[in-house]
């Protein structure tokens, strides 16, 4: 008898609900209302799949729409590291860790301002609450720049510290930062010769 009075009860809230639903969302305000207030907040994606493109840039496979995780900076697809007198590709190690972090796994972001037709964004998958902090302490991404529009994010460069001081990833070897490597001559000569073979 308990349990039809429940369902009962819960039959009857939800045809409330129902009815009342509409009323609500019409009394809500809308977007468009004049002299509406609304914080600015971080967009929040749906779940996506992603293509990697490089150590910072996903792309979903629905939209296309391309992701970049802010606040990090990882070695160019072409790069190099030195582990003593053995050379590593920095630049596909970042990508592969990537790929690994999001390859069958549903992926969210917070997209922070639009830039170069890119999305800048904060991203999460299963395994890591924060994706450009997890590179960054495993040391296949370092701290980007602070500029005036996008400080330093104080998990990152703590992340950085401990990667430093556990010798992780670069920081167990000799490399050039991203940002310094793709603004030299040698770059952007192979960058060049990349442009013209494409088709």
């Amino acid at each position: 008898m308990t349990l039809r009075f429940d369902v009962g009860a819960r039959m009857t809230l939800l045809a409330i609900a129902v009815a009342v639903a509409p009323q609500a969302s019409a009394q809500s305000p809308s977007i468009g209302t004049p002299g509406l207030y609304r914080p600015n907040q971080a967009l929040q994606t749906p779940p996506l799949r992603v293509e990697v493109l490089d150590g910072t840039r996903l792309r979903d496979i629905e939209t296309r729409a391309i992701y970049r995780l802010v606040g990090i900076d990882t070695c160019a697809p072409d790069q190099t590291a030195l582990l003593g007198r053995q050379p590593w590709p920095c630049g596909t190690m970042a990508a592969a860790w990537l790929v690994r972090a999001t390859l069958n796994k549903w992926v969210a972001c917070n997209i922070l301002r639009d830039e170069n037709g890119e999305h800048l964004a904060r991203c999460a998958a299963a395994d890591h609450a924060d994706i450009g902090a997890d590179m960054v302490r495993d040391g296949v991404a370092v701290t980007a720049p602070p500029t005036e529009r996008d400080p330093s994010i104080r998990a990152y460069a703590s992340a950085e510290q401990e990667a430093r001081k556990a010798y992780r990833g670069l920081w167990s070897s000799t490399f050039q930062m991203p940002w310094e490597f793709r603004g030299s001559p040698q770059h952007r000569a192979i960058a060049a010769i990349g442009q013209q073979g494409a088709p």
